[in-house]
């Protein structure tokens, strides 16, 4: 057992100043008695201010690409905000990192716009897509994450009792104080189903404004949908006039080719991205095709923010892109580092017959305890996946040196060893023989 004494008393301090003792929901939920308080970090390593020290697969919920504090990023930073921090105006390097995005994401004709967080960069996407449009209606899926804002905070992760039909899902709020009149302009659907898609634009003929997804379903299972939707899903945007959107904010700049765009070979019209960009620093960015960018460009649609494209972020991000040009192979090579791990838990599973599963890609993967090979939607997920049993897995793990994440995403850096994945794997086996003891 780990000694978290001081983080114990820290989290006591903490709870009389910061409401909940914590600065996002999600934090709470550490596999370890309270949360955790760090003392530093270094590449794949996290120490608390106890002195523990984990390997650590949830890297910032996904920001750290290249781990924690890496030097070059550090360094770019520093000589950048020695000219300033924030200008309210704009400067060269800005333009850099849109030239360098664009370039990755292997676009023509777009162009981009810069924000803060993903929840923000979500909202300008979904105003985007109905000043676009002039349509108010728009299409959102059970098990996706566009951050915590009223407008798109529903049927995250459902409890199906709440969720009504399947065939005719409910839009359940995530949270109490919500205002229940942005339900009005959401409609909520069944992922990783044509058919169920179909019946939904016939209902609501060329009322729909634009369909937004996580292209590959981060926030449920690392789920890769089925050959074909994704192409399918455009084909009937197109025919009722409605946009394609993809939120990448956690799948862009990671995946293999550096967005699900590439990596599946469809261009959405607008997509957007944060997270990875810019290698732990805070900043989003909208992207799309410049016709539909432009009703940003000259105000139609609104959108503003003091921090946007602040020197520290941009610099960050510059440095980030540089990393994943120059070297050709980056994203080829966190994706076969991550497979070794995927490969090593599926045959754990096997080889101690526990219910153990790995499944996504090898940069951004999913485990999960279930009997099934392949989970397709949240209710999938729901239904067949055992959250309690994950839950205690970690729970060992975490006292084993190994840091997971409580929603069973698994991040990759690139400063993760082999000697990490190996030294992980060897404590995996050893978490699960203890559970099958027990």
């Amino acid at each position: 057992m780990n000694n978290i004494n001081n983080s114990k008393k820290l989290y006591t301090r903490a709870k009389k100043y910061i409401a909940g003792g914590i600065s996002s929901q999600i934090r709470v939920l550490e596999h370890s008695e309270v949360p955790l308080f760090i003392k530093n970090a270094k590449g794949s390593k996290i120490w608390d201010v106890d002195g523990n020290e984990y390997i650590d697969f949830i890297q910032g919920m996904g920001p750290n690409i290249f781990g924690h504090a890496p030097d070059f990023i550090n360094k770019q930073v520093s000589e950048e905000i020695n000219k300033g921090m924030i200008y309210a105006a704009q400067f060269d390097k800005e333009i850099e990192v849109a030239e360098k995005s664009l370039k990755i994401l292997n676009t023509k004709d777009w162009t981009v716009r810069f924000a803060s967080s993903g929840t923000e960069i979500d909202q300008l996407l979904i105003r985007l897509m109905r000043g676009f449009t002039n349509r108010q209606l728009f299409v959102k899926f059970e098990g996706h994450y566009h951050g915590w804002m009223d407008s798109i905070n529903y049927s995250v992760h459902p409890d199906l009792e709440l969720a009504g039909d399947k065939s005719n899902p409910e839009a359940v709020p995530e949270s109490k104080g919500m205002d229940e009149n942005t339900k009005n302009g959401v409609i909520i659907a069944r992922w990783n189903d044509i058919e169920h898609l179909r019946d939904i634009f016939k209902k609501y003929d060329h009322q729909i404004a634009g369909v937004l997804m996580e292209p590959i379903l981060a926030n449920t299972n690392c789920i890769i949908p089925d050959d074909g939707y994704i192409q399918s899903v455009k084909k009937l945007c197109e025919e009722n006039g409605s946009l394609l959107a993809f939120d990448e904010v956690i799948t862009g700049f990671r995946i293999l080719g550096g967005s699900a765009k590439e990596y599946f070979g469809v261009t959405p019209d607008l997509a957007t991205f944060a997270k990875s960009f810019a290698g732990g620093f805070p900043i989003a960015m909208l992207a799309g095709k410049k016709e539909i960018m432009d009703y940003v460009g000259n105000g139609t649609v609104y959108h503003g923010g003091s921090f946007n494209s602040n020197v520290a972020s941009i610099a960050a991000a510059n440095a980030s892109l540089d990393e994943m040009i120059d070297n050709k192979n980056f994203f080829e090579d966190l994706d076969k580092k991550g497979k070794k791990l995927i490969s090593g838990i599926n045959k754990l599973s096997k080889d101690l017959k526990v219910n153990i599963h790995a499944q996504g890609l090898g940069s951004v993967f999913s485990i999960s305890f279930t009997n099934k090979d392949h989970i397709r939607d949240w209710r999938d997920h729901f239904i067949n996946c055992d959250e309690t049993k994950y839950k205690y897995f970690c729970q060992i793990a975490f006292h084993k040196g190994i840091r997971l994440s409580s929603n069973g995403r698994v991040h990759l850096a690139t400063t993760h060893t082999e000697n990490d994945i190996e030294k992980t794997l060897e404590m995996f086996k050893l978490s699960l023989l203890e559970m099958k003891k027990n």
